[in-house]
């Protein structure tokens, strides 16, 4: 491969002016393409076979229209209500200015009106809590909608005053998907209740349609820094623009294909959010490290494009190889079988290709443009010392040669640390976000926290029991729910049930559950799986089925659909990774050790999340909350990438010093001190891009931008950069060492770039360049 790529990287350095137009009109004709089929993106959840759909299947069957309201894409509302203080929603001003909002709500265009309930028509006796309320006794339950609207909004009873203080009113929106919400829909969604706010009640908004677009600004922040860095990284100001520009012609191309994705699939908002994100931190990283070498050949090669043609031979194919390790690492993320996952492994599969296109093809046509004047002008401060000069004492060898002289020090120091920051992810919880998770004093934990005072925090997910009786004796019927409903009031986290609802054909119930504990808390889990354990027993008894639904209860499948598919998918990726890994470095021990690394660096990543987020034990929360669901196997995901990228930038120049003569101490010394500097400010980039989304008030986004960040700090700066080069020292010749047989059998791809020794620039006659030393 090395020799390809040299040969191709020696042709686009000296027909530039040939590459660079077929590379624009590539990027024209991607996106004429791709954003002229373009269709709306649809940010549409779908995951196989989940328990919870047993509940939707039945209420299709017997509640047509009633699932809609329990669809993870359905666009919906919760508005709570609270009395003044020491007053009742029931006393005659309160009661009139409530009835005044549900017929306002029920009139706002955007709402369904089939949706909105009058909480105090549903339920004019009122009992205690020992006696709970009733959910819309007098509606018919066959009315569309009617799942929505009565599984939860009774004036509740507060206190042994019997004062009915805080009600629940619900509403599903005329809105097909959560990026089709405006401004403006979430102004009128909020400005409905101001007449009722004016007349004394405290009406707070919760649910998908006061959700706004998260913003993204890691764009921006990450290009900053990319400069920034780039620009210490190579002591020039224009070298540090150039791996912008190739940024630009592989962002584009992958966003174009994305958008042209939409016309033939359903392709998620935060898709082409993502692949930016991605494809931007590896097109910087790619180019950074082929414009290193670059630099570092410009001093040892006679003419700019001799040493090109070696920086895309042997820097590039550990691009090409770097780049497979993410696209497998992504791509692999579609084994999972949940919809969102799926397109986040594409998007970013995609912007992993184009960056690893553009670094091999176009940024050699860049150097040929740039000519000499690439690394000016200088930048004194940083210049002189210089990586690439092997009389430069830099940071990188002085860390290299003490790891050198007690590897097995620096080993166990770096283990152990890793290892105390692993210590709480024994104890992580997986949730998703809810009322609890959303800033202090936005109007969504207002209304969670309203809700729970009013109903009990388990009033915040309750669970719809869904009953088919299609196979039960007519005469058994009631008989059989009411067991069912015993059955459920008796579980010791089971608060109150509502009273039951039937189908019009008499074949087919429902009511709601209200655990005692929050949507997130385990006990609320244990509930779920009990509640569903006990269906065998009645099938086998009556011949009835039932399902169990809710957010809560899809919140459960969720979570352990995820935990279930993370050996598989890892086993997939680690193990496609180091059969890459062991062609490029032609050893067994090296790919085990990065992926030993890896799961080292991801324990103490869980391990720090869980003690910041989970437990706060810092105090930067405010309020513990679990780990969100999808964020371990997207964590994996990202992060695997990414370090077989360090793995690579890093160890193939060791690999190529050892090949070329270097004792192994030797090898891993100067391939440190030349790949340091890369590895680190590719590193510092990526932790850039994640640490922006740290500065969001919402604690999900806050989490996700720590987990990344910390994932990268501990794999590249913990693990490649002292773990990997402390077990190279101790190896010594057995890091390189691969059995003969299989030596055999692997084809040599030649990353080091061994072959390139044995070509001359005279042995190129179309070569134009004219052969001088350059000073860099």
């Amino acid at each position: 491969m090395s020799v390809y790529l040299y040969r191709w990287g020696k042709f686009a350095f000296r027909r530039k002016w040939l590459v660079l137009p077929a590379w624009i009109a590539i990027l024209i004709m991607l996106a004429g393409i791709g954003f002229g089929v373009h269709k709306p993106f649809q940010d549409k959840f779908s995951a196989p076979n989940l328990p919870s759909q047993q509940a939707t299947d039945i209420l299709d069957k017997h509640f047509p229209g009633m699932s809609a309201g329990f669809s993870q894409d359905a666009i919906t509302g919760t508005y709570v209500i609270a009395a003044p203080d020491g007053q009742k929603l029931t006393d005659p001003k309160n009661a009139d200015a409530l009835t005044e909002f549900v017929h306002t709500l029920s009139a706002l265009n955007i709402v369904k009106p089939s949706s909105v309930q009058d909480p105090l028509a549903a339920t004019r006796d009122i009992g205690s809590k020992q006696n709970p309320p009733i959910d819309c006794l007098d509606n018919d339950p066959s009315t569309p909608g009617f799942a929505g609207l009565c599984s939860g909004a009774p004036v509740n009873v507060m206190g042994g005053d019997n004062a009915k203080t805080v009600a629940v009113v619900n509403a599903q929106f005329n809105i097909e998907k959560f990026s089709d919400i405006t401004d403006a829909d979430r102004k009128a969604a909020n400005a409905v209740a101001d007449d009722a706010r004016k007349a004394g009640l405290d009406v707070e908004l919760t649910g998908v349609i006061a959700q706004n677009q998260p913003q993204d600004n890691s764009t921006m922040i990450g290009i900053v820094i990319a400069l920034i860095v780039m620009a210490i990284a190579f002591g020039a100001l224009i070298a540090a623009f150039t791996p912008i520009l190739t940024a630009i012609f592989g962002l584009g191309s992958a966003t174009a294909v994305i958008s042209g994705l939409t016309s033939v699939t359903s392709v998620p908002t935060f898709t082409p959010v993502l692949a930016t994100m991605i494809g931007l931190a590896l097109s910087i990283d790619y180019a950074l490290f082929i414009v290193s070498r670059y630099k570092h050949e410009l001093t040892v090669q006679d003419s700019p494009e001799e040493a090109a043609g070696v920086a895309i031979g042997t820097a590039g194919s550990a691009v090409v190889f770097a780049g497979l390790t993410v696209i497998i690492a992504l791509a692999g993320l579609s084994t999972v079988g949940v919809s969102f996952l799926t397109f986040m492994g594409i998007g970013g599969a995609l912007a992993a290709f184009f960056a690893v296109s553009v670094a091999v093809t176009l940024l050699p046509a860049f150097m040929g443009a740039f000519g000499r004047f690439l690394f000016k002008p200088k930048l004194p401060l940083v210049a002189k010392h210089d990586p690439e000069d092997p009389n430069s004492k830099t940071v990188g060898l002085r860390i290299a040669r003490g790891i050198a002289k007690a590897p097995a020090v620096t080993l166990a120091l770096a283990v152990v640390i890793l290892g105390l920051l692993a210590l709480p992810a024994t104890g992580m919880q997986l949730g998703l976000p809810g009322g609890d998770s959303s800033p202090a004093g936005s109007s969504a934990r207002k209304a969670y926290d309203l809700q729970t005072k009013g109903f009990g925090e388990g009033s915040n997910g309750k669970l719809l029991v869904a009953v088919d009786l299609a196979n039960v004796a007519p005469e058994q019927r009631d008989q059989a729910v009411n067991e069912l409903r015993d059955k459920l009031a008796g579980y010791p986290g089971m608060a109150y049930l509502t009273n039951t609802g039937k189908s019009k054909d008499g074949e087919g119930a429902m009511f709601s559950g209200v655990p005692k504990s929050g949507p997130n808390n385990q006990a609320t889990t244990d509930l779920v799986i009990n509640g569903r354990a006990a269906e065998a027993d009645f099938k086998a008894k009556y011949g009835m089925e039932y399902g169990i639904t809710g957010s809560t209860a899809m919140q459960a499948d969720f979570n352990e659909l995820l935990l279930s598919k993370v050996a598989p998918y890892l086993a997939i990726v680690a193990g496609a990774a180091f059969v890459l890994l062991m062609l490029v470095f032609r050893s067994i021990l090296v790919p085990l050790t990065a992926a030993l690394g890896f799961l080292l660096s991801m324990a103490a990543t869980f391990g720090a999340t869980v003690l910041i987020f989970q437990q706060d034990k810092l105090g930067l929360i405010g309020s513990a909350h679990p780990i969100i669901s999808f964020l371990p196997i997207m964590l994996i995901g990202l992060v695997f990438g990414l370090a077989m990228d360090y793995q690579v930038f890093l160890v193939t120049r060791m690999r190529e010093e050892y090949v070329h003569g270097k004792s192994p101490k030797e090898a891993m010394i100067t391939g440190y001190q030349h790949g340091a500097r890369v590895v680190t400010s590719a590193a510092i980039i990526m932790m850039a891009v994640f640490a922006s989304f740290i500065l969001s008030p919402d604690v999900t986004s806050k989490s996700m931008g720590f987990a990344l960040t910390a994932g990268v700090f501990f794999d590249a700066f913990i693990v490649r950069m002292i773990v990997i080069p402390s077990l190279l020292a101790l190896m010594g010749k057995w890091a390189w060492w691969l059995p003969a047989w299989l030596d055999r059998i692997l084809p040599n791809i030649d990353v080091e770039g061994a072959k390139l020794t044995a070509l001359r620039p005279q042995d190129d006659p179309d070569s134009d360049t004219v052969k001088q030393p350059v000073t860099v």
